[in-house]
């Protein structure tokens, strides 16, 4: 299927659609292409050749041998310009044909001679274990025990007879092992002549551009199409300073892009940018068909051989399909003594989408592993808490979260953490657009203490004939700032919930009121969240009761 596509127009380009006008016959002319610049994306990538070439008069068809296998010949599009009148017809992309090897006379001689001096080793071996089988033979018609009148033979005889059927046995042995060692070196060397005689399958593809020119010109011709086995990450370094007395927290947020690819061709000193765009998703939604609430239908009879559907079920069984590409590489380690010198790409942002160009060339081979390089560095004031959660763990963690104010919004990958020049850990980052809240833990806080009692547990009945169970729990967490200057603390709880109107919680009085309830659309999750001060020792006490028929049982556990 040919292609027309529309070249760039410059002032010595004219641009022809119709490319019906172009003659039908044209001559075949080879190229060669360099890829000049890619972009990629987090699930494929565009790839962009550049084909310098000198165009005679008249009709041509350009022959590149180098574009990759795995390119998607449908996105094939050219664009160009010339110093003469232009035209660029249609494109179009093929396999080439395999081609026998130009020297295959002397590959056949060399092969016939061979396997002619392996068919003498042969009957070599044949030889040899022809003479160890005399040998042999002879050891057992001719004993050494007995003379020609059946006397005693002396000792030194048998010694002799004994060790010279030995020798022959054991050259006959020796023979045969070299003359087998020689035999596998020629097996594997006949092996590797008739694959090279063999036609070998292409290991590129054909792209053929259909071109028509006024004179004789030099043209430039950029051919781009898209390729899948190629993907982008973000990576990211967070790098809290707490800050003193007299200096207010920073976050510096450092945003990497990690790529790996695998498509067949190495992408040398190219131009390289990474885009937000998805290009596997297809170009729209899914299209939805009509739900039906019917009672089932009986099962129909089934076939040997068949499915449960009625479909023919295949005998051998599929072969499984390899796994994904390769995982993601091992994340980057601190590279502080480089920060300086690292440079960081321009975004390019549009309403759909955030391509960020890295700055001057970079090189990327095929299947050499992810490559991480540095897009993008912001420095926010964040806001400083200690949260904890102490039903599950009594630590306490500094938290630091700040509003993303960029355009380019953050995507979810993986961070790590510094606090104050020392790697705490690594996290995950939650994808946040232009104004979102960003939360980033940045490991334990070893000066506030927090302790969770239980104060009361008791399960009972409740009414006068007992129509009820009741399971009533109180806690008590206190908090002990051990700073010398103020900390903003956060303490997240659990309240029971339940989905069953027989079911019945209710927050007992007691309760410090919290100051969130339903906390980031969790239900039940509570915060209570204060200012400590400096030495300061705090309690939050919690209660609630949970009620249900008695006839009935209630566990209480994690959703899901």
């Amino acid at each position: 299927m040919r292609t027309i596509t529309k070249c760039l127009a410059t002032t010595s380009l004219v641009l022809v659609t119709a490319f019906a006008a172009l003659p039908a016959l044209s001559a075949d002319m080879n190229a060669s292409s360099a890829i000049d610049a890619v972009t990629v994306y987090p699930d494929g990538a565009s790839v962009t050749r550049i084909i310098n070439v000198d165009i005679p008069a008249g009709d041509t068809t350009l022959v590149a041998k180098d574009f990759p296998l795995s390119l998607d010949t449908s996105s094939l599009r050219v664009e160009g310009e010339g110093g003469a009148k232009l035209t660029i017809g249609g494109i179009d992309a093929r396999p080439p044909k395999a081609a026998p090897p130009v020297n295959l006379p002397e590959l056949d001689k060399r092969i016939e001679a061979l396997k002619d001096e392996r068919a003498n080793l042969q009957g070599a071996i044949d030889a040899a274990h022809a003479r160890r089988k005399f040998a042999e033979r002879f050891a057992e018609a001719s004993p050494a025990g007995l003379g020609e009148k059946a006397e005693a033979r002396p000792i030194s005889e048998w010694r002799a007879a004994f060790a010279a059927v030995s020798e022959e046995i054991a050259a006959a042995d020796t023979a045969i092992r070299d003359a087998k060692r020689k035999q596998r070196d020629l097996d594997r060397e006949i092996a590797r002549l008739e694959a090279d005689r063999s036609a070998k399958p292409p290991a590129k593809l054909e792209v053929r551009i259909d071109v028509a020119a006024a004179g004789a010109t030099k043209a430039t011709l950029r051919v781009t199409y898209a390729v899948r086995n190629a993907r982008w990450a973000p990576l990211y370094d967070a790098r809290l300073d707490t800050g003193a007395k007299d200096r207010k927290p920073s976050l510096e947020l450092v945003r990497r892009a990690e790529i790996t690819q695998s498509t067949g061709e190495d992408w040398s000193n190219v131009a390289l940018g990474v885009s937000t765009l998805r290009i596997a998703r297809g170009g729209s939604a899914p299209e939805l068909g009509t739900l039906m609430a019917q009672y089932p239908q009986p099962p129909r009879p089934v076939a040997l051989g068949a499915s449960s559907d009625g479909t023919l079920r295949q005998m051998s069984r599929a072969p499984a399909h390899a796994p994904a590409s390769a995982p993601i590489a091992k994340a980057m380690a601190e590279q502080a003594e480089e920060r300086a010198r690292e440079q960081e790409a321009t975004a390019e942002v549009s309403d759909f989408q955030v391509t960020f160009r890295i700055p001057g060339r970079v090189s990327l081979g095929a299947n050499e592993g992810a490559k991480a390089l540095r897009i993008a560095t912001t420095t926010v004031a964040p806001d400083l808490a200690v949260r904890a959660a102490p039903v599950i763990d009594p630590t306490a963690f500094l938290e630091a979260s700040f509003k993303q104010a960029e355009d380019a919004p953050l995507l979810p990958g993986r961070v790590a953490i510094y606090r104050d020049g020392a790697f705490v850990g690594r996290s995950r980052i939650t994808p946040a657009g232009k104004n979102e809240t960003v939360r980033l833990g940045f490991g334990a806080d070893d000066k506030v203490k927090i302790e969770r009692s239980v104060v009361k547990r008791n399960e009972g009945s409740t009414g006068l004939l007992v129509t009820s169970k009741t399971d009533e729990r109180s806690f008590k967490t206190t908090i002990r700032n051990g700073h010398d200057f103020p900390v903003r603390v956060a303490i997240e709880d659990q309240l029971p919930v339940s989905e069953n109107e027989e079911i019945v919680v209710e927050m007992l009085p007691l309760t410090t009121p919290p100051t969130t309830t339903n906390l980031r659309d969790k239900r039940g999750v509570l915060e209570w969240a204060f200012d400590a001060k400096p030495g300061e020792v705090r309690a939050i006490d919690f209660a609630w009761r949970v009620r249900w028929p008695k006839e009935k049982t209630v566990v209480i556990a994690p959703a899901g």
